[in-house]
């Protein structure tokens, strides 16, 4: 048996799969982003460095946000 986790299979000192609230914090700010990018779904204009794309909003804005997850992740790996 591991050390870590006890008979249930739960991680020993857990508060018994109660969320924490940074885990909620971070769900509701993830279902308010999603309902913020499916509002916006008319087309747009975006220039990428020289060409120009139309595209809907909710496309660039999810790429955004998926962007900077990624980023935001890589900075966490790093610092661990």
């Amino acid at each position: 048996m591991n050390p870590k986790t006890s008979g249930s299979g739960r991680k020993a000192g857990g508060q018994g799969g109660a969320p924490a609230p940074a885990r909620i914090t971070v769900l509701a700010l993830a279902v308010l982003a999603l309902i913020f990018i499916f509002e916006n779904t008319r087309a747009t204009t975006i220039r990428l460095l020289v060409p120009e794309v139309t595209t809907p909003l909710w496309t660039a804005l999810l790429a955004t946000g998926i962007i900077g997850a990624l980023c935001g992740a890589y900075l966490v790996k790093r610092r661990g």
